[in-house]
């Protein structure tokens, strides 16, 4: 009888949350200019909308599979695709497909595509509390982003409820900025340089 000898070859894939972190960073960070008055239009807003909002996150969520890492595989690909449908919608109203789709548009649709991701983001904020502390007050702040969203979608106190949603995305986005280079950084250095805060250890 033949002996059959295998070899089992391990490969180490390198956490891909702060590309994910960075991508929501820069599409956050873009989009909330827009919502604050600082910056016009649309159509600038669009390539980080896809590019980093969307394919970014997404390449992170298929990463994250290979680590068995269920929650992050979520949430990156969830709001990849989050960002890949904002920026169909701009195109739609932007009148890129033409002038009869950009007129059929209901935005309530829009609000309760936000609600959707509120309920969402809501469970996925449980969640968090077993990361760390800087990836659950990111997931705090997009909470306040859908409520602002749904409601001045629906016309709910318009104003108020719009900034609400551009104070908490602009937050969101300094906060991910910080936990993309605290990813790096501590990894890199094999130290702690810039701290992300413990889990909450409620759950666990």
């Amino acid at each position: 009888m033949e002996t059959q000898n295998h070899t089992q070859v391990k490969i180490t894939a390198a956490d891909p949350s702060a590309l994910g972190l960075f991508g929501l960073a820069m599409v956050t960070f873009v989009a909330s200019s827009q919502k604050l008055g600082l910056t016009d239009g649309l159509s600038y807003i669009l390539p980080w909308a896809f590019f980093l909002g969307g394919l970014a996150q997404l390449f992170a969520s298929v990463q994250d599979s290979k680590h068995n890492n269920i929650f992050g595989t979520t949430a990156f690909g969830a709001f990849g695709l989050f960002w890949f449908g904002v920026g169909m919608t701009w195109l739609i109203q932007l009148g890129f497909f033409g002038e009869v789709l950009a007129l059929d548009g209901d935005p309530k649709q829009l609000g309760f595509a936000f609600v959707g991701y509120l309920i969402f983001s809501l469970f996925m904020t449980v969640g968090a509390m077993e990361t760390h502390k800087v990836l659950f007050f990111i997931f705090v702040f997009i909470d306040f982003l859908f409520i602002g969203l749904a409601l001045s979608t629906f016309g709910i106190m318009h104003e108020a409820t719009h900034m609400l949603a551009a104070v908490a995305e602009m937050c969101i986005a300094l906060l991910s900025f910080y936990g993309s280079a605290a990813i790096v950084l501590n990894t890199h250095f094999g130290k702690i340089v810039l701290p992300i805060g413990k889990p909450f250890g409620i759950f666990k």
